[in-house]
């Protein structure tokens, strides 16, 4: 399954459309996150003021290539202690700025709009990727709650997402990703392996030469 063709950015919000074929677990809404917006960004540039994005180092001791921050009252990070999730920034010993009520309204209706009722995200992973920047296919498993979705909102350059199966090894579907789309996956798919292709060189019109992914997640 490919559904790497790109759309128009200024098109309007779509229905929910299967990742998957034969699964309604998983779901891409077009646009979906552009009516929220002109809220979005003034509060993603608090949000990266307060916990600038950072190239975090994996267990292994590998400097990612994406650069990360967070929100809410949970962050994800990476270290030599391994993976997990922390109520303070490593960086400053402070609390993570926390989640924006424009940002909770945004991930929960983009559950709700994908199926998922009740969604109550702690966490919200920033990263930040420039042109080369890639996510190595990896399944989301830090979380105490496997019961709730992933969403995934895109804003900026186009990427391309992909996304696996139960195995590492299992062939990935490539879907192409513009500023405003929402992925949301979960159920039977919330153990896919997934992950984002090197990020072509680009300058977007609003976010320059970047894309900024926001992951919502049920951490705790």
């Amino acid at each position: 399954m490919n559904l790497s063709l790109f759309a128009d950015e200024d098109q309007a919000p779509a229905g929910p459309a299967p990742l998957v074929p034969g699964s309604s677990a998983s779901v891409l809404l077009r646009g979906f996150a552009l009516p929220y917006l002109d809220e979005v960004l003034p509060a993603l540039d608090t949000i990266v003021l307060a916990a600038p994005p950072r190239h975090m180092a994996t267990p292994g001791g590998l400097r990612m290539s994406v650069a990360m921050s967070n929100c809410g009252p949970l962050g994800w990070v990476t270290d030599g202690r391994g993976y997990r999730y922390a109520r303070l920034d490593p960086a400053s010993g402070l609390p993570w700025p926390p989640m924006p009520p424009v940002f909770l309204r945004l991930a929960r209706q983009a559950a709700l709009a994908a199926g998922y009722t009740g969604f109550a995200p702690d966490a919200c992973l920033v990263n930040r990727y420039a042109p080369g920047a890639r996510m190595a296919l990896h399944q989301d498993r830090d979380e105490c709650d496997f019961t709730s979705p992933i969403v995934s909102v895109s804003l900026g350059l186009p990427a391309t997402f992909l996304f696996g199966g139960a195995e590492r090894a299992d062939k990935a579907a490539r879907i192409g990703l513009l500023h405003g789309d929402v992925v949301v996956w979960g159920g039977t798919d919330r153990l896919r392996f997934h992950g984002v292709a090197p990020l072509k060189e680009g300058e977007h019109a609003v976010l320059g030469p970047q894309r900024i992914n926001l992951t919502f997640r049920k951490a705790s």
